[in-house]
């Protein structure tokens, strides 16, 4: 694979695959050459509408192929991609567009977000571009007409790869916001870590249901256009849907958070869906117990199961399972393209086995957060990136996750660390869910308290439990309060929400 800059991949894959199907979405196909052409025709428009190198563009679409064709424009003219998640309302959209000084956004209107009324609150905002409908407000304008009449000719833009491109804004944006800056470069990271982990080739099909605005989502657009592959796009994500696209399209490959895999296994009529055609999947964004990828892999027992691990801010995949090995419950060995090591509280590196912080560095480690100097210099030191996340190496260079810092539980001084006690639960064949995190205890300073989702079916107490969580751990570990509910909340990438569990603990 070589990298190029977006105009150049474009040309060369539109005429290497030119009726090859690039997009699959609601049912249509779009080649490459059909793919090529749209994004040429975005281009220009954008380009007509006062978007040059360095504009903040801001996306606010559901997961479709405007949402491909709309990065795909703006790095083909050396623009700022500010993706933002179509879940987000007014307020979260008014703080992240603020926050980044985005210019311009292409956005679907929704019928709880008023586009006037962040236009009008946004000082930086000049226009609104609207996809599928038209305009209706004074500074609005409407695409379809324009783009339709647009050139196919991409525009030449000389773009130096330590400019900026992406302006990716993590979780908790209702408050200060955080968005991370990548650079032109940086888009290199993550297809060159596939090529290293994984054996892509332009025969596979991927199945994309993370949203766009995620770096796990994106990175799915970078393995079709460079790699050549057809990806199958959901606007969200539904189980069955899900299952029935990897048996409709002969879906190959998929990386998805564990809450899919969770939501995946308790659909009662997984056995009836074709899954032969899966060759890897694999898991990441969390800390998770290879119990749930096990579990799945009975339904497609022809793939290979791997782990990963990397953040937004380090253009992941930073780890991967090496294809081949059976060690799921590590999430792999380290990308060439980086250095990890694990430190203590210190900064001082620890030995093999030994638990703490993984630290990373190298170029695929973002340019900072966006106007946030403070906090970018409070995790950087000596050029090494503090994750937050705990973990350790093995003899044979696999890395291990055990938490984030604060998923760390001091019990009367000892440290449990959550994703260890949810692991234990998840080996009962009657969990489909569980989370742990620390409450205050009067006694022993910090106690461990659990919330589990049953199968349906089940008819267990929180003693029942508690007796199984004994045969498994050592007692300081077992929780001291189980809460059984009938589902868990969830952020918008999937993963389980446990500020918001600890939220509830504080107001009860």
């Amino acid at each position: 694979m070589k990298v190029m800059n977006t105009a150049q991949i474009l040309d060369y894959v539109s005429k290497k695959y030119s009726s090859k199907s690039a997009l699959f979405f609601q049912g249509k196909s779009i080649t490459y050459c059909q793919l090529a052409e749209h994004v040429a025709r975005w281009a220009n428009v954008l380009k007509s509408l006062g978007v040059q190198k360095a504009t903040k563009v801001g996306i606010y679409l559901p997961n479709c192929p405007q949402y491909v064709y709309g990065y795909l424009a703006c790095f083909s003219l050396g623009a700022v991609v500010v993706p933002l998640d179509y879940q987000f309302k007014e307020d979260e959209l008014i703080s992240c567009l603020d926050h980044s000084e985005s210019r311009f956004l292409i956005a679907k209107s929704r019928g709880d977000v008023s586009l006037d009324k962040i236009q009008a609150a946004v000082e930086s905002l000049d226009k609104v571009a609207l996809v599928d409908e038209d305009s209706s407000g004074e500074h609005q304008i409407s695409l379809n007409k324009l783009i339709e009449s647009a050139s196919t000719n991409l525009p030449h833009v000389d773009i130096d790869p330590r400019e900026p491109s992406l302006i990716l804004y993590t979780s908790g944006t209702t408050g200060k916001p955080k968005g991370v800056l990548l650079n032109y470069r940086h888009l290199e990271g993550s297809p060159k870590a596939m090529e290293h982990f994984v054996d892509l080739t332009d025969q596979d099909v991927k199945l994309c249901a993370i949203p766009f605005s995620h770096i796990g989502g994106f990175v799915y657009i970078q393995n079709c256009i460079l790699f050549g592959i057809s990806l199958v796009l959901m606007d969200r994500f539904n189980p069955i849907e899900f299952l029935r696209n990897i048996q409709e399209y002969k879906v190959t490959c998929f990386h998805i958070v564990p809450a899919m895999y969770t939501a995946l296994l308790s659909l009662k009529n997984l056995e009836k869906f074709d899954l032969s055609s899966l060759r890897w999947v694999v898991v990441f964004g969390a800390p998770s117990s290879p119990g749930i990828l096990e579990r799945f892999h009975q339904y497609c027992p022809n793939a290979q199961l791997l782990n990963g691990w990397g953040m937004t801010e380090t253009c992941p995949p930073n780890t991967v399972t090496p294809m081949g090995s059976h060690k799921i419950e590590s999430v792999g060995k380290v990308s060439p393209l980086c250095e990890i090591k694990i430190f203590d509280e210190q900064d001082h590196e620890l030995s093999v086995g030994q638990v703490g912080e993984i630290v990373i560095r190298g170029w695929v480690v973002m340019d900072g957060y966006y106007k946030d100097p403070e906090t970018t210099k409070s995790l950087m030191s000596n050029g090494w990136f503090h994750t937050g996340d705990l973990g350790n190496f093995d003899q044979d260079g696999y890395l291990y996750i055990v938490g984030r810092k604060k998923e760390m539980i001091k019990v009367a001084g000892q440290i449990v660390y959550a994703p260890e006690v949810e692991a234990a639960f998840y080996k009962h064949e009657d969990i489909l869910e569980a989370a742990v995190i620390g409450i205050s205890d009067a006694m022993r300073g910090e106690a461990v308290k659990a919330f589990i989702v049953l199968k349906s079916e089940s008819k267990l107490t929180a003693e029942d439990f508690r007796y199984f969580a004994k045969e498994h751990l050592a007692n300081f570990k077992v929780p001291q309060v189980i809460e059984i509910r009938d589902s868990l909340p969830k952020n918008r990438t999937g993963k389980i929400d446990k500020e918001s569990l600890r939220q509830t603990v504080t107001v009860n």
